[in-house]
């Protein structure tokens, strides 16, 4: 079959890595025999009539979409197109969000055919098959569809051993795109996690048990990441910490091989020692971000977080010994957040900070499938929106009984002015003279990055980096002035902002020009 996969729309402002869920359905299906494309919403602008034309090109037998909650919205605009030019593609939606809202998703509207529930490879590999020879859809594991006026079922346990996946199908996925945005490509060493926090979706869509990937293979995959020139590889586990022997093995393998790579990890700060820090360090890792949640310990306790603030202190403390970065992530507007617990949120971030820890702030969005979310009658917490694309936690779509949205807001636009204020005080020592190269990158790159975003989503290159080529534009590469040229007018940026980001781009090879026919043509370096 020919199955065309979409990753639905997603701000650059929420640094994005390569779809990793859709690359794993990917590689399931093309080790299947299936024909497979990918339809990356995030680095190409979406359209009727780019949707129109991949259709055409590619002729989808299945579509389908993933989605979490706050881009739900837009994969289901995505498969209602579809949809609407061929009504005979069978439309899938997966993710997190359609597993816990299968019911209302499907009652909703005819855009979705059937929902993938919790893992997907194995239920889109069975959907496939059961279309291909007409089977009934009850066949199928792990998936929910309309029969009738009926919302039928199928259950599915989570895969029992991930060594059985196929790799991810990274291939398909637009990599350079994401590289010229200087954003970080992730990968997995395990799935599940064992932890019960109120706030959190991951333990009931991947299950509890944490399942483990070969460290062999762990590494192979890493050594492979680090050729393509990504600036870091995130390991996204939920927690990769869990299992010490684990964590270690797949260190020492790093360490056997002696591969130079960068790269980060989540964890809880009753999971890690200096032993397992120390390792993690002399193996690449950079950063370990700890979820904290509160500094308040009543707040800790209320929502099953199981840690102690003196062990949030001596976690990053190990990590500042070893020689890592520890970021530490707080969660305003819990259940029963009071003026006093959030006071305390901020004094405890604050000594943080004295420390040498970073640390930033969300705002608790309760997605479906959360405790939080359906068990909120037993909470002090008031849902106040559920307008999906609201649930980006940057801004209060909750309050309790003692705090409002104002008030959580508050935290977290000072926060966002303070990093500007420091955005800002870089610029000025630029201006001054006064800053090294690598003190104003972060803002430098930051600069960039906008420039070159603008460009993707705006298809600028398909629109001004195509002309006829002259027998002047051999002469002192001319053919890159007249690109900044062209592009400068259809972009909102100082002119000496477009010209470092373009000739940024061009040196290191996100951005190249090609003379074929007579014709000069630019275009970014999409798969690598």
């Amino acid at each position: 079959m020919r199955v065309l996969l979409i990753n639905p729309f997603y701000p650059i402002s929420e640094t994005p890595s390569p779809p990793l869920g859709l690359a794993f359905l990917a590689g399931a299906l093309e080790r299947s025999g299936h024909h497979v494309k990918l339809l990356d919403c995030v680095v190409f602008p979406f359209s009727r009539d780019f949707l129109a034309s991949t259709m055409r090109d590619f002729k989808p037998d299945l579509a389908g979409a993933t989605a979490v909650t706050m881009t739900v919205d837009h994969a289901l605009e995505v498969l209602a197109e579809i949809k609407a030019l061929d009504p005979s593609i069978t439309t899938v939606l997966g993710g997190p969000h359609a597993t816990f809202c299968a019911t209302e998703i499907l009652h909703s509207g005819d855009q979705v055919d059937v929902v993938a529930c919790g893992e997907g490879e194995n239920t889109l590999v069975a959907l496939t098959k059961a279309l291909e020879i007409k089977a009934p859809w009850e066949s199928v594991p792990g998936i929910a569809f309309r029969d009738g006026g009926r919302i039928k079922t199928t259950a599915a346990p989570p895969l029992a051993d991930l060594d059985e996946l196929a790799p991810p199908s990274r291939h398909l996925i637009p990599l350079g795109r994401y590289r010229a945005l200087g954003m970080p490509i992730s990968m997995t060493t395990s799935r599940g996690c064992p932890f019960k926090c109120i706030f959190c979706v991951g333990r009931k869509m991947v299950g509890a048990r944490v399942r483990y990937r070969d460290p062999l293979r762990v590494v192979d995959e890493m050594e492979g990441l680090s050729t393509l020139g990504f600036h870091q590889i995130n390991l996204a586990d939920d927690l990769f910490t869990a299992n010490r022997e684990h964590c270690l093995r797949v260190c020492n393998e790093i360490l056997d091989r002696g591969l130079k790579v960068k790269w980060t990890s989540f964890a809880r700060v009753d999971t890690v020692s200096r032993q397992v820090l120390e390792k993690m360090r002399q193996a690449g890792c950079t950063t370990v971000s700890f979820g904290v949640e509160s500094g308040s310990p009543d707040m800790l306790r209320r929502i099953k977080k199981g840690i102690t603030l003196d062990q949030v202190v001596h976690a990053v403390q190990l990590c500042r010994d070893c020689g890592i970065d520890p970021h530490a992530s707080f969660i305003l507007g819990l259940p029963g957040e009071t003026e006093a617990t959030l006071a305390e949120t901020l004094a405890f971030g604050e000594r943080l900070k004295a420390m040498g820890v970073s640390h930033g702030f969300h705002i608790l969005a309760p997605f479906p499938g959360t405790d939080v979310r359906e068990r909120i009658d037993e909470y002090d917490l008031q849902i106040l929106s559920d307008d999906w694309r609201r649930y980006h936690a940057n801004r209060a779509i909750i309050r309790t009984a003692a705090v409002g949205p104002e008030t959580i807001d508050a935290i977290v636009i000072d926060g966002e002015r303070q990093f500007d204020q420091w955005l800002g005080k870089i610029g000025r020592l630029r201006e001054e003279g006064r800053a090294t190269v690598e003190e104003t990158w972060p803002l430098v790159r930051l600069e960039h990055t906008v420039v070159i975003y603008d460009m993707m989503m705006k298809r600028l290159l398909e629109k001004k980096g195509v002309w006829p080529a002259e027998n002047s534009d051999v002469k002192d590469n001319p053919p890159l002035g007249k690109l900044i040229h062209r592009v400068s007018g259809e972009l909102d940026h100082p002119p000496e902002r477009i010209r470092a980001a373009i000739e940024f781009a061009v040196e290191n090879q996100y951005l190249v020009q090609h003379t074929t026919e007579g014709v000069i043509r630019w275009s970014w370096v999409d798969y690598l």
